[in-house]
């Protein structure tokens, strides 16, 4: 593996990796929950991610190799817990791949969305198999694209005339931690810096600042975006809403930024995907490595400097969920 991703290229894909499908979704469970401290849930999901990602941050740059929190328990911990640990992010992270294939699917082509899931992987597998910076590069136009709609709905959502009462819902101290819990699936992803320690430039000083940088950068746009929400709709009408931030356009009259909404959605998928798909294949090749998985799958290309067997091995293994389980099935599976 070489090193050929600088500050910028890692955060984007920090951010890419937790700006995904969560976000367009997630205010409206968090705002049933939370009410009008929809707010100091994110803030409290923020915290513990902060926690964490400064954890992650301080590992990786102590051990600066591909797959993050497998290698970390296994010098840290011993042989089993990271073992343990790499099994779980691989088995976990497959299915969420699957589901995160399956989001995009029902986005761009509800009838036929097992296809268009298959597709997006190929695809992508394809971009990833040509080398980090390829990957660094498509993410960037993915963000590009997701966090200006993001930012169109955050000032549409501050400039139009609320539609909400603004009444209050009641709300219970478990209210805020439930919300938070909830906030905190739209952080998860920051932690992919660090799977991709060994092709980060000067990782003792940037993999921890693009960690920093990709958690505070999304952690302004969510904030902006729930402050925006709870201004426009309030929290009960942002509780019954299940697609919050189409609503705020539809809620201003439609046209162009309704159609604008589905698309960053299904682009965010992407996004995601790309960066998980490459996270995986890091960790299959650490572990294989160790002789943990089997020892071909360590195999590196001599032109991209990619581990291009784990890579197809991933592809195939989430394209096989795709064909035999449903939705609920690869994300419940992911969630445990």
């Amino acid at each position: 593996m070489e090193r050929r991703l600088g500050g910028v290229d890692a955060t984007t894909i920090g951010i890419g990796s937790m700006v995904g499908a969560g976000v367009f979704v997630v205010y409206s469970p968090a705002a049933a929950a939370a009410g009008n401290w929809l707010l100091l849930s994110l803030a409290l999901a923020g915290l513990v991610a902060y926690c964490n990602a400064v954890a992650s941050a301080q590992l990786a740059s102590v051990y600066p190799a591909s797959g993050g929190t497998y290698v970390y328990g296994r010098e840290r911990l011993g042989e089993w817990p990271g073992f343990l640990a790499g099994w779980a992010f691989i088995t976990g992270k497959t299915a969420s791949c699957a589901a995160m294939a399956l989001a995009f699917g029902l986005y761009a082509a509800p009838g036929h969305a097992t296809a268009v899931a298959v597709s997006a992987v190929v695809l992508l597998t394809g971009i990833n198999l040509l080398g980090i910076t390829r990957t660094a590069w498509m993410t960037r136009w993915f963000i590009s694209i997701v966090a200006a709609v993001l930012v169109f709905v955050i000032v549409v959502a501050f400039d139009a005339a609320p539609i909400g009462t603004g009444a209050a819902l009641p709300v219970t101290p478990y209210g805020v931690l439930q919300g938070a819990a909830l906030f905190f699936f739209a952080f998860a992803g920051y932690a992919r810096i660090a799977t991709m320690g060994e092709e980060i430039r000067d990782p003792q000083r940037l993999i921890p600042l693009s960690i920093l940088s990709a958690l505070a950068i999304t952690f302004i746009l969510y904030f902006l975006l729930g402050a925006g929400l709870l201004r426009f709709m309030g929290p009960e009408l942002l509780a019954t809403a299940p697609t919050p931030l189409h609503a705020v356009m539809e809620g201003v009259g439609g046209g162009i930024g309704s159609a604008a909404v589905p698309a960053a959605a299904a682009l965010a998928c992407l996004g995601a995907l790309l960066a998980l798909i490459a996270g995986i294949s890091r960790t299959v090749l650490a572990m294989a490595r160790e002789r943990d998985l089997p020892g071909v799958l360590a195999a590196v290309g001599q032109r991209f400097k990619v581990p291009w067997l784990a890579e197809l091995t991933v592809a195939a293994a989430v394209i096989c969920l795709l064909l035999t389980q449903d939705v609920l099935a690869v994300v419940g599976f992911s969630s445990f």
